[in-house]
This record gives structure tokens, sequence and C-alpha cells, in this order.
């Protein structure tokens, strides 16, 4: 779409500036992989309420520019798994089997599995403060923008159909006696309803020590999104995400500041 095309772009040059200017000291580049933990959070509306955590990948390169004593600038660029997975009475948002004899609009639930996977490049700049000499600790925080790559709702489960959340009134058609029950297995494409970008912040602690040329770092970390996700809040939810992420990396020297 081209409002992404304008500000990835954007966001990239910002990325750039602070990864390589203010240049005052050592400066590192490195690669990490790991484990993001995943959850959508927030409102409390049938379309957002009930998500658990889920588990999705996480990589990426970093680069490291001391500032003065034990500051340091980092930036990064992420590929990372959002989303999260619900279980149960639910609203069907996906489309149904043609043929069925219910009137369009008709706000339909079902009991489920849907794993909602958003798949988002991110640019965090971060803070950092290091402590130790050979062993060394630190914390890191900092906002970050993601852009969303992927967007995709994975549904698994046969159930039948119901006209309330509660589940007390299923969809029956006569001269049939018992509910409707259809197949719910899909997997859709929402990439279309989700906002492109997503603003947040990162909050970290690790340990980083030395190992051949370079320092082999282990990170733990909590992402906060700020922003909404979806793009129509009156039929797709008010969710924001947020994840819990540990990963392994290594690092080492580009060059010296003089």
């Amino acid at each position: 779409m081209p409002r992404i095309r304008v500000r990835i772009p954007t966001a990239i040059v910002g990325f750039l500036l602070a990864a390589a200017g203010l240049v005052a000291g050592d400066v590192r580049i490195g690669a990490h992989t790991g484990l993001s933990v995943p959850n959508i959070r927030g409102g409390n509306d049938p379309y957002s309420r009930g998500f658990t955590s889920r588990f999705g990948p996480f990589f990426g390169l970093s680069f490291e520019t001391h500032l003065t004593g034990r500051l340091s600038l980092a930036a990064e660029i992420n590929y990372t798994s959002q989303g999260g997975l619900r279980k149960g009475l639910q609203p069907i948002t996906m489309d149904l089997p043609d043929g069925l004899p219910i009137p369009p609009g008709t706000q339909l639930y079902a009991n489920f599995r849907n794993e909602t996977i958003l798949d988002y490049l991110e640019f965090p700049v971060m803070g950092r403060l290091t402590f130790g000499e050979r062993t060394r600790f630190f914390v890191s925080a900092g906002p970050y923008v993601g852009f969303l790559v992927l967007a995709k709702a994975k549904t698994r489960g046969v159930s039948a159909l119901y006209l309330d959340e509660a589940g007390t009134q299923p969809v029956i058609i006569p001269p049939d006696t018992e509910p409707l029950e259809v197949d719910l297995g899909a997997s859709t494409n929402v990439k279309s309803s989700l906002k492109s970008t997503n603003l947040g912040l990162i909050f970290g602690v690790g340990v980083s020590r030395p190992l051949g040329p370079g320092d082999i770092v282990l990170e733990a970390r909590g992402q906060i999104g700020l922003s909404t996700i979806q793009r129509d809040v009156a039929t797709s939810g008010d969710n924001q995400t947020g994840a819990f992420v540990v990963s392994l990396g290594y690092t080492f020297a580009l060059r010296r500041g003089k």
C-alpha cells in the first residue's frame, strides 16, 4: 500500500541515524535469534477479550555505539511474530461456507480455536546502561516502530453455530432438530483489517560475556504495544500487542572510536 512505502524509508533513515550517528566510542554490530511469547491485550468487547499467549520466531540485527561511560545507544532491525491464541466460544469473523440459510450481517458465535499471527518488521532504538567488566549486565529501554508484514487467522474446529455470545441459542435449520454444525478450519488473510504500523515500548535486561573475537549476549525483554492494531474498532475489536522475548546473540566490534 502507498502509505507503507512512504513510511518504511523514513523509519530506516531515522534508524540508521540513531545507529551510526553520535558515534563517541566503540561501535558493535551483531545478530540475535530467539523466541517470542506474544499476546493480544486490551479491549472488553466480544472481539477483543479472551486471548492468551502463543509462540513465534524472533530474529534480527543489532547496532550499538557507546556514548559516555556505561551508557550506550542500541538500535535493531527485528523480524518478530506477535498475535495471540483464543479458544472456546467466540464471534465468527471469517467467511462461512456458501449456502447457509442465514441472513447476511447476522453475528454468529462458535466454539473453536483461533490463532492470530501478526508478523512485524520492527525498528527499536534503546538507551542501554551496562555494569561489570568481563561479565557485563545491562538494562535497556526505548521506543520501537513496527511495520506489519503478515497477518492471518488460523482457525480449527467443528462447532455448532449460535446467535448469542453465551451459546444458549443454537442455529437450527428446519426440518432438522439438531443444531447446525460447520467446519471452521481455515487460514484467513486479515491484513486489510489491521493498521500497517504499530508503535510501542521495549524494556530489557541482559548479560554479555567475551567469547572468541566478540561477545555472546543473552537478553530477556518485554514489549508493550501502544497503538490499537485494528482499523475498524467497531467491527474488529480494540487491541494492542505485547510480547515477552528471550534471545541469544553474538556481537563484535566494528571499529573503535578515537
